[in-house]
């Protein structure tokens, strides 16, 4: 064990630093940045999976973890929509989870902000054409702020909260 301690500390920090992303923000509608001057102390989302292949989800689970430490910033994952600042959905949306969603939707309090997460929930992606797949978020509820990428780097999705949160989206 004490070789394996003395081999650690010998060799230091062998990882990099991962580099920093262009923002890839892009708000639907001016409002966007007055919904979000409320929370500039603090963001409390809630993830939404439509019917995604859950590469999204895991970027944002990557969010959590000692590199990007959301919590640093105020941004914290809520457990319930009624709990909750904003809405992140994630995935084109499916048959069975239109309801679902509509209902998250009106159970989030108001001033509420809808961010699309990803090439599936901005214009349905690769399951365009699927039978299960009724559109894109869009269709259903109104979105306020998109994040490209399929599926966005962790990088880009901390820049759209953390600039969501500062109330400086670009318009």
């Amino acid at each position: 064990m004490f070789r394996i301690l003395k081999k650690s500390l010998k060799t230091g920090v062998v990882t990099g630093q991962h580099p920093a992303a262009a923002p890839l923000v892009e708000a639907s509608a001016s409002e966007a940045k007055d919904k979000a001057k409320p929370f500039r102390s603090s963001l409390a989302f809630r993830a939404v999976d439509t019917g995604s292949c859950n590469a999204c989800e895991m970027e944002m689970n990557a969010l959590a973890n000692p590199v990007y430490d959301i919590e640093r910033f105020g941004i914290h994952i809520a457990a319930s929509p009624r709990h909750a600042d904003a809405l992140v959905v994630t995935g084109p949306v499916t048959v069975n989870m239109e309801r679902a969603l509509k209902d998250v939707y009106k159970q989030t309090p108001d001033p509420k902000i809808v961010i699309a997460l990803g090439d599936c929930a901005i214009n349905c992606g690769v399951f365009k054409w699927s039978y299960a797949v009724t559109g894109p978020v869009e269709r259903h509820v109104p979105v306020d702020v998109r994040i490209p990428g399929c599926p966005p780097r962790p990088v880009d999705i901390l820049n759209a909260l953390q600039e969501l949160r500062e109330g400086s989206n670009k318009d």
